[in-house]
């Protein structure tokens, strides 16, 4: 027995213009799949988040390109063409196996919706539903304050991104209009308007409904302030003297949303090995989730991991990962890196899209030097590999503190388990006297206690021990603290695997400010 499809509309933006079927079926649907741009924040979940229950699996389509060129051979609409068939190969997934999906659409689904592209590739193979929500149009006039039509007038709605001539002969034969698209087109339908003799009796709706709103003539309104998410409209005539009260800027209108179809430019795909069911060759991308948590996670690191058929990782890291039925997960233990990107290559071979994740950066201590060491194997050679950065343990704890790392720092180890202590020894030494500042990553583990306090030993051959030493633990984590030592008081009993050492340059400062002790290093250095 298949799944079911929903389109769901969610309304102009405020979460309770959300119809109740639409609340109910995202509260019981198994997979919310949304549209976003690269930077992954999508304005369809935000306005549904009130309605989500934990649990359920979140599919991110996040758009490959706005309106930048491309060098795909079918020109932008064939990326896009793809981009949707790929959409909708990883909603049928969910669908073949039984369960209800909710596509989240701003507005209508049917109206300029995202959802449509979906509907015409599923819907004809699948029960499906659409659930229709208070479009944008409705939710300008509301906020207006002004009819749109009364008795025997015509409505005219327009896309910005017809021709200048075709706009202006729309908008001089019909009684009421609204233009939507408006962003890069604000300025042709402004001259539109004025070449129909329209422009007076023109307002500008930007962001209906939501804290961002804004209402003002349209004569008014500046083009480099226009968002995509604003509109045009002329309202019915029958109150032509009828002024809004609440004309001009609300509070919090910074733009913040996504650009134009919440989109933005595609990574570009390559492969000579075998396809998936989508028509796509495997590849393995190296990605790092950063600290911890989805806030700490970049979007591209977001569209690499919805865009995988199987994760592979150390178990913990694996684990962060929301659960996503359609994808194989692969937990393995720490200490296997070489077998772990052997395995991950090999998938590819056979035409997987493998994600092989790492805490922090996966290009420090982490997964993308053993996977590129491997891929070196003239057997991977046509195996395309791709490392997605992620936000550093370093980074994310010096941010804790304040600005630990603001001048020259090192980044070392002190596990000995691939390196003998003698090199990790030489190395702190060598550190230590050069004055930069240190982030001591992997310093302990239930094995290996002691060598914290020989790192302590000889630091304090060359620092000063009033050196400010900072020690993050579980940053990020629900278990994070942050303390603020020195070198000569650091006590190495505190000191587990799951913290990271910042250890000061003689230039690191410790300064008392309301809410607590900052830590900073200058950029300038003594002469």
């Amino acid at each position: 027995m298949t799944g079911r499809l929903y389109g769901v509309g969610l309304g102009p933006g405020d979460p309770e213009l959300v119809t109740v079927k639409a609340a109910r079926l995202i509260g019981e649907a198994d997979v919310i799949a949304y549209h976003s741009a690269r930077h992954g924040r999508s304005i369809a979940r935000s306005i549904a988040l009130p309605y989500m229950r934990e649990g359920q699996v979140e599919e991110l389509l996040q758009y490959p390109l706005t309106t930048e060129t491309t060098d795909h051979p079918g020109g932008y609409q064939g990326a896009l063409d793809d981009f949707y068939v790929v959409c909708a190969e990883r909603l049928a997934a969910h669908l073949d196996a039984g369960r209800v999906v909710v596509v989240l659409c701003e507005g209508d689904p049917l109206f300029y919706g995202s959802y449509m592209h979906m509907h015409k590739r599923l819907a004809h193979r699948y029960p499906t539903e659409v659930v229709p929500g208070v479009t944008s149009v409705s939710g300008a006039s509301a906020v207006l304050g002004r009819p749109l039509v009364e008795r025997d007038e015509t409505l005219t709605v327009l896309p910005g991104t017809l021709p200048a001539d075709v706009l202006a002969d729309k908008l001089r034969n019909t009684d009421s209009a609204a233009v939507l698209k408006l962003g890069r087109t604000f300025e042709k339908v402004r001259d539109a308007l004025a070449e129909a003799g329209r422009l007076d009796e023109a307002w500008y709706v930007e962001r209906a409904t939501t804290k961002g709103e804004r209402v003002l003539p349209l004569k008014d309104v500046d083009p480099s302030e226009v968002p995509y998410f604003s509109l045009a409209l002329i309202p019915s005539p029958a109150e032509r003297t009828f002024v809004p009260e609440h004309t001009g800027h609300a509070e919090g209108t910074e733009h913040t949303g996504p650009t134009e179809h919440e989109q933005e430019q595609a990574q570009p795909e390559a492969s000579t090995l075998q396809h998936t069911a989508d028509g796509r060759g495997g590849q393995v991308t190296v990605i790092g989730l950063g600290p911890a948590g989805r806030p700490w996670l970049t979007p591209e690191a977001q569209e690499a991991l919805a865009d995988a058929t199987d994760l592979v990782g150390y178990g913990p890291y694996v684990d962060r990962v929301p659960q996503n039925p359609r994808q194989r997960r692969h937990r393995t233990d720490n200490r296997v890196e070489a077998e772990r990107a052997r395995h991950a290559l090999e998938m590819a071979l056979g035409g997987a899209r493998v994600a092989v994740v790492s805490s922090g950066d996966p290009g420090v201590f982490a997964m993308a030097s053993a996977v590129l060491e491997q891929a070196g194997e003239e057997r991977y050679a046509g195996v395309p590999v791709r490392i997605v950065p992620g936000l550093t343990a370093a980074q994310a704890v010096a941010s804790r503190a304040g600005a630990p790392l603001g001048h020259d720092y090192c980044v070392l180890s002190l596990s000995d388990i691939l390196k003998p202590w003698e090199v990790v020894a030489d190395r702190i030494t060598a550190a230590a006297r050069s004055d930069m500042v240190l982030a001591v990553y992997n310093p302990a583990s239930r094995t290996r206690a002691w060598q914290v306090g020989a790192a302590r030993d000889l630091l304090l051959e060359h620092r000063d021990p009033g050196t400010p030493v900072v020690v993050g633990r579980d940053v990020g984590g629900p278990e994070e603290s942050v303390t603020i030592t020195t070198l000569g008081e650091l006590d190495p009993s505190a000191v587990d695997m799951r913290c990271l050492l910042l250890v000061g340059s003689s230039t690191t400062r410790v300064v008392e400010r309301e809410g607590g002790p900052v830590v900073y290093t200058p950029r300038r250095y003594p002469s």
